[in-house]
């Protein structure tokens, strides 16, 4: 009886409502942790000079995070559309590398699938590639992104409306977003323990704000980019020689 018991409790729901409501509880504890950051955008937005309104469209359409935060500065500066691809490319480069092991075969349906490859976040990777999920449905896996896609945009037009009750005499609001990265660089660096990448990083950075400062961010990026592959391939002629 005790082991009926057992192979209720552990066995996966099958139904469409079963799955759907299993995906909800997988992506909640994401969707509470991303609330300060969609908050701190549509703060963010608001107080870049852009109409409130640009926070849930940026968050609806282009859903991307880190590249939103930088595109708020692009779009307040009137940066070059070229300027801007070459961003996103950067940013979101990692992307192609998640497709290698994200479980898009499961998803069937060609607008499934559409909507599933835009919604690839590092949160929905991040659920759906552990063993644990090697048997989700299609339906789990697209209510993890659609659950967690609606919860951004919550947060980001409700950070819009909380941005604009602050009056523009109160500053440096803006600095919360570089805190918000220095603390994401602290954490990585407690994982990795690695000193030469965040060095790295910071000798790029400084080196493209004394070549341009304009475009500080493209040519540091850039830089950073170029260096990890080059350190990729040194490591693995050293690797080979040894």
């Amino acid at each position: 009886m005790q082991v009926m018991e057992m192979d209720t409790a552990n066995r996966e729901p099958t139904g469409v409502r079963e799955e759907i409501a299993a995906g909800w509880r997988a992506v909640l504890p994401a969707c509470v942790a991303v609330i300060p950051l969609g908050l701190a955008l549509g703060v963010l937005v608001v107080h870049s000079g852009l109409a409130w309104w640009w926070a849930p469209v940026l968050g609806a359409i282009v859903f991307a995070g880190t590249m939103e935060f930088l595109l708020v500065g692009l779009l307040a500066a009137a940066a070059p559309l070229a300027q801007i691809a070459v961003s996103t490319l950067l940013v979101n480069f990692r992307h192609v590398f998640y497709a290698i092991s994200f479980p898009l075969h499961r998803v069937r349906g060609a607008g499934w699938k559409a909507y599933s490859t835009f919604a690839l976040t590092d949160e929905a990777y991040a659920l759906t590639v552990t063993p644990e999920s090697a048997e989700w449905s299609r339906a789990r896996i697209l209510s993890i992104q659609g659950f967690f896609h609606l919860a951004w945009v919550v947060c980001v037009a409700v950070g819009a409306g909380v941005g604009s009750m602050i009056p523009p005499e109160v500053v440096g609001l803006e600095f919360a977003v570089t805190a918000l990265f220095v603390v994401l660089g602290l954490e990585a660096y407690k994982v990795r323990r690695s000193l030469p990448i965040p060095a790295l990083a910071l000798a790029c950075a400084i080196l493209a704000a004394l070549v341009s400062g304009e475009n500080m961010l493209l040519i540091a990026m850039g830089m950073f980019a170029a260096a990890l592959v080059c350190s990729y391939f040194f490591a693995a002629w050293r690797s080979r020689r040894a």
